[in-house]
C-alpha cells in the first residue's frame, strides 16, 4: 500500500546518506576448505552497474525500512511461531528459498559450504557493492539443475509399474535438503515417477507421459539460461528485502510497469489474457472492448505463434516466456501489431492466419467497483431488497492524481452507492473477499462515505510516531445496516476497511475466522534517484524499491498487522485456512498495540451479533452447501496434514473414481434441493446512469478446447465436479449473507431505536 508522504521518505534518506557513491567492488579472498559436492561456479562476470543498485538498495533497506535495522543485525524482531535468526542467516534462508523451493536441487553439503563461504557477510557485503557471494550460489544452483535435467530425462526413459505403496511429500518448503547424492536421486526417482502417473492419469495428455515430463524439465532450463545476469542479482535483491519483512521488495522497470497497470486499471496493447501452454502463447479470454474483441477474429483457445511491429518481420515466440511475450505485444496508443496465429480448430500447428490489430487503452473491468440490486423473497410472499457492492481493490491513477478523470475507487462506490439509494435498499453487504488491498487515500476516503467525518487508522512510522488519518466526509453517504463480506484474501486496504466500520459498530462483519493481517504501508522509491549520475546515466532505468515504513492500527488500537480483522459470525469457507495469511510469509511484522481513540458514530445502530449469530448458524447447520464445505475442509486438513501423493495406480484411479462419484451425488442433491434463483439486477459504472435496472445475466464462459491439455498439476479429470459451472448450484456465502443482512434490518426497525449520536468508546 503506498503513503502518501513519499516525499518526506526521499528527504530523510537524503539525509541519511543514501545517496553517497557505493564503493567499488573488492575481490573476497578464497577461505582454505576441504572439497563438498558444490558444483564448481563459473567465473562471476565484471562488475556491472548492479553494483552500485544492490548497494543502494541495502543502504534504503538499513535506514529507510520501518525496523531501521543494520543487514548484520543479530537478532531481529520475529513472531512467536516463527524461529529467532539474525538478519545474515535470514537472507540465506530466503535467497536459498527463492532458488530451491522444494529443496530438491541442493544437497545438504551445498548448504553447509555456502552458509560456511558466505553465511557471515552474505548480506553486508552488498553494502560494498559486491555480489560475489550471491552470485556465486546462483550458479551452484544453474549447475544443479543442468545435472538434475540430465538425470531427469534418462528417468523418463525407463519402464515403471505404479504398484507400490510408496508416497511422495507434496510439499517439500520445510523438509530438509537430501543429505547427500544419493538420497537426492531417490527423491527425484519417485517425483520423476509421481509426474508420470499423473500424466497417465491426465485424459488430457497432448503427448506421451514420458515426452511431457521430459520438456517441462527443459523448460525449465532454457528459462535460467536466457536468465541475465540483472535478473539473478534481481532474485537476490528481493531475497535480501525479504529479510526486513514479506512486502519490501526491490523491482526492475518491468515489474514497475506492471504495478502501474494494476493500479491504475489499464494498460494498452490488445485486450486479451495470455498464458503460456506448451510452448506457445494461448488465449485465455478476450476482454470486452478491446481491439481484439472489436476486430472479433481472435477468439479463445487460439494461440499466438509469432509477433510483428508494423510492417516489420515477424519474430517467433514459440517457447518464449510469457512475459517477454506481453512486453511485445504491449506498445504504444495506436500503433499496429501483426500476429499469426494457430486456430483453435486446427488439427495442424502449420496453419496460420495473420491479425493485425491496433494498439489502444483496455480497461480492466474485472477489477472496478460494481454492484447488484437484489429482490429476496420473504415468507408471506413479499420481497425485501437489498444493495451487494463488490470491492475488488482500492485502485487509483497515481498519475493522474487530482484530474477529474483520473480512476478511483471512492469516487466510483460514490456513484454506485447513490443509485443503490435510489432503489430504496433497506440494507447493504460489502464483498470485500479477495481484495489484496490498494491505495491507504482511496480506503481513507471510501470509509468515510460509511462512518462520516472521522479518524479512520492511526499509522505509526519508524521513530515511533503515531499519525491518525482521518476522512473529511460531511456526513455518511450510506447510513443503513451494513454486513461486510471478508476471508483470508482480504487484506491491507480492505482489513482497514473493515477494521473502521466494525470499530464504529456500523457493520456486522462476517465470512472466515479473520482477514489476511497485512497491517503495514509500502512506498515507492526509484532507485536512480540515490545514485550519483557519475555512477549512472541519465538514460538508464535502476528501478523502483517498494519499502515498509509504516505500520497500521485501528482507532481502537490494536494492529491489523498479522491478526488481521477478526469475523463477528464466521461462515464455512474453503480459503478459511490457517495456511492463508501474513503469518505464512517470510519475516512478517510482529502483532502489537498502540493507544485507542475515542471516536464518535454518526448513526450507530444495534448490531444484534449474538443474535445473529446464533440464527445464521441455525441456517448453516441446514444448509446443504456448507455440508459440502464442512466436508471439504476436513478432507482438506487431513491431506495437508498428511502431505503424501500415493505411487499407487489403482489407488489413485480409486481415488477419483470415488471423488467422481461424491461428485455426482452432490450434483443430483442440488437438483432435488435447489433454491429459487435470486432475482438480481446489475449496475456497473456503464450502465449506473440509466433509468432503468438490467437484470443480471451470468457471463458465459468459453467452450473447453476438447483437446485442450490440464495443467501438470490437475490429476482430477474432465468428468471432476465443477460446482460454480453446476446450474444448480448457489454461493452459500451469497445467500448467508443475504440471510444476515435481512435480520439485521428487521431487528433494526423493530427496535425501533432513535437515531442519535453516541460516543463508542474502547
Amino acid at each position: 500500500m503506498r503513503s502518501p508522504s513519499i516525499k518526506k521518505i526521499f528527504l530523510l534518506l537524503l539525509l541519511l546518506g543514501i545517496s553517497l557513491q557505493a564503493a567499488p567492488t573488492q575481490e573476497k579472498a578464497s577461505p582454505t576448505s576441504s572439497p563438498t559436492a558444490t558444483p564448481s561456479p563459473s567465473p562471476s562476470p565484471a562488475p556491472t552497474v548492479m553494483e552500485p543498485i544492490a548497494a543502494t538498495v541495502g543502504r534504503i533497506l538499513e535506514q529507510g525500512h520501518f525496523l531501521r535495522l543494520p543487514l548484520n543485525d543479530p537478532n531481529p524482531p520475529h513472531a512467536p511461531e516463527t524461529p529467532a535468526l539474525s538478519m545474515t542467516a535470514r537472507v540465506m534462508k530466503n535467497y536459498l528459498q527463492i532458488l530451491d523451493y522444494s529443496h530438491l536441487y541442493f544437497i545438504q553439503s551445498d548448504i553447509d559450504e555456502f552458509e560456511k563461504k558466505y553465511g557471515p557477510t552474505l548480506s553486508t557485503d552488498v553494502l560494498r557493492g559486491d555480489l560475489s557471494a550471491p552470485r556465486a550460489i546462483y550458479d551452484s544452483f544453474r549447475q544443479r539443475v543442468e545435472d538434475r535435467v540430465a538425470k531427469v530425462k534418462m528417468l523418463t526413459a525407463k519402464k515403471y509399474e505404479f504398484s507400490s505403496n510408496r508416497t511422495i511429500e507434496l510439499n517439500r518448503q520445510k523438509a530438509p535438503w537430501p543429505k547427500n547424492e544419493a538420497e537426492a536421486d531417490l527423491l527425484w526417482h519417485d517425483r520423476v515417477k509421481a509426474e508420470l502417473l499423473q500424466e497417465r492419469l491426465n485424459k488430457h495428455a497432448t503427448d506421451s507421459p514420458a515426452k511431457i515430463v521430459s520438456h517441462r524439465y527443459q523448460q525449465m532450463l532454457k528459462y535460467l539460461h536466457e536468465q541475465t545476469d540483472e535478473e539473478a542479482v534481481k532474485t537476490f535483491l528481493v531475497a535480501l528485502s525479504e529479510s526486513y519483512d514479506p512486502h519490501s521488495e526491490y523491482m526492475r522497470p518491468s515489474d514497475m510497469e506492471n504495478f502501474s497497470i494494476q493500479m491504475r486499471l489499464s494498460l494498452v496493447g490488445i485486450g486479451a489474457l495470455l498464458r503460456p501452454d506448451d510452448g506457445y502463447t494461448r488465449i485465455v479470454e478476450v476482454m470486452p472492448g478491446g481491439p481484439a474483441d472489436k476486430d472479433g477474429r481472435l477468439k479463445a483457445n487460439d494461440r499466438i505463434a509469432a509477433v510483428a511491429q508494423g510492417n516489420g518481420p515477424f519474430e517467433d515466440i514459440i517457447d518464449l516466456r510469457i512475459d517477454k511475450v506481453v512486453e511485445k505485444i504491449r506498445g504504444k496508443k495506436g500503433t499496429p501489431v501483426r500476429l499469426q496465429v494457430i486456430p483453435a480448430h486446427a488439427t495442424d500447428p502449420s496453419k496460420r492466419v495473420i491479425i493485425t490489430l491496433t494498439r489502444d487503452e483496455v480497461k480492466l473491468k474485472e477489477s472496478e467497483v460494481k454492484a447488484e440490486v437484489i429482490d429476496v423473497p420473504e415468507a408471506n410472499g413479499t420481497k425485501e431488497r437489498f444493495g451487494w457492492l463488490t470491492i475488488p481493490s482500492f485502485y487509483s491513477e497515481m498519475d493522474k492524481h487530482g484530474s477529474e478523470d483520473a480512476k478511483s475507487t471512492t469516487k466510483d462506490v460514490r456513484r454506485l452507492l447513490t443509485r443503490l439509494k435510489k432503489e430504496n435498499i433497506q440494507g447493504l453487504v460489502i464483498d470485500l473477499r479477495r481484495n489484496g488491498g490498494g491505495s491507504l487515500e482511496e480506503v481513507i476516503n471510501l470509509t468515510g462515505l460509511f462512518i462520516g467525518p472521522g479518524p479512520v487508522v492511526q499509522v505509526k512510522d519508524s521513530s515511533g510516531k503515531i499519525a491518525v488519518s482521518a476522512n473529511n466526509e460531511p456526513a455518511p453517504l450510506y447510513d443503513g445496516p451494513i454486513v461486510v463480506l471478508i476471508n483470508r484474501l482480504s487484506a491491507s486496504a480492505s482489513e482497514i476497511f473493515a477494521a473502521a466500520l466494525q470499530d464504529y459498530h456500523c457493520a456486522v462483519i462476517i465470512g472466515d475466522e479473520r482477514s489476511f493481517g497485512k497491517g503495514t504501508v509500502q512506498t515507492l522509491l526509484d532507485v536512480g534517484r540515490f545514485l550519483p549520475p557519475s555512477l549512472f546515466g541519465s538514460n538508464q532505468k535502476a528501478g523502483s524499491m517498494k519499502l515498509t515504513i509504516q505500520k497500521f492500527y485501528r482507532v481502537s488500537g490494536g494492529s491489523t498487522q498479522y491478526h488481521g480483522v477478526s469475523s463477528d459470525i464466521q461462515l464455512p469457507s474453503l480459503t478459511d485456512n490457517p495456511e492463508i495469511g501474513e503469518g505464512m510469509l517470510p519475516n512478517p511484522l510482529v502483532y502489537d498495540e498502540v493507544a485507542p481513540l475515542k471516536v464518535t458514530a454518526s448513526s450507530p445502530g444495534m448490531l444484534f451479533i449474538q443474535t445473529l449469530k446464533q440464527r445464521s448458524a441455525d441456517r448453516v447447520k441446514k444448509d446443504l452447501e456448507f455440508h459440502y464445505i464442512f466436508d471439504n475442509m476436513k478432507k482438506l486438513s487431513e491431506k495437508l496434514k498428511l502431505n503424501t501423493l500415493s505411487l499407487n495406480k489403482d489407488f489413485r484411479q480409486k481415488e477419483l473414481k470415488e471423488e467422481k462419484k461424491e461428485n455426482a451425488q452432490h450434483k443430483a442433491e442440488r437438483l432435488l434441493c435447489a433454491q429459487p434463483a435470486l432475482l438480481e439486477y446489475e449496475i456497473t459504472l456503464d450502465n449506473v446512469d440509466q433509468p432503468t435496472l438490467s437484470k443480471f445475466v451470468p457471463k458465459k464462459k468459453p467452450e473447453k478446447d476438447p483437446k485442450d491439455k490440464k495443467s501438470s498439476s490437475d490429476d482430477i479429470d474432465d468428468d471432476a465436479d465443477d460446482s460454480e459451472e453446476d446450474p444448480n448450484f448457489v454461493d452459500p456465502e451469497k445467500r448467508e449473507a443475504l440471510s444476515i443482512i435481512n435480520d439485521l434490518s428487521t431487528l433494526q426497525k423493530a427496535s425501533k431505536a432513535v437515531p442519535v449520536a453516541a460516543s463508542v468508546a474502547h
